[in-house]
């Protein structure tokens, strides 16, 4: 049998324990909020889920590496396309994501606040032509 870490199952789930920031590990080191998967009927590998506030500084990571600069640095388009893609993966729901996220965009909290109710009140497919 091939080694744990060359299992091809472990090489199909790696990715996504990556974008989550999550830890592969043996299921012999899990602990009860580890995630033990298995493969036909054996243990292979085990996923510590990274801590929620940990999650939200590793998306802002991965979409600053997707814009290629720092997001203080986009405009204002592309910063609140960043707060309604977060928001759509729950990053407001991390106890100071509003914080945290105004940090990382160059902006203020109520800024932040601003682009969410703004989606909130657009009606779908309208624009919003108001600038801040």
């Amino acid at each position: 049998m091939t080694e744990p870490r060359d299992h091809p199952f472990v090489a199909a789930v790696k990715p996504l324990v990556d974008a989550m920031g999550g830890e592969l590990m043996d299921p012999s080191l899990a602990q009860p909020d580890d995630v033990v998967l298995a493969w036909e009927g054996q243990d292979l590998l085990a996923v510590r889920l990274p801590q929620l506030s940990d999650s939200l500084d590793h998306i802002l990571a991965a979409l600053e590496r997707r814009h290629g600069v720092p997001l203080s640095q986009l405009d204002r388009k592309s910063k609140q396309d960043v707060v309604r893609i977060l928001e759509a993966r729950g990053a407001f729901s991390v106890r100071h994501g509003v914080e945290t996220v105004a940090g990382a965009l160059g902006v203020s909290r109520f800024t932040v606040y601003n682009y969410l109710n703004r989606d909130s009140n657009t009606p779908k497919g309208s624009t919003v032509t108001n600038q801040e």
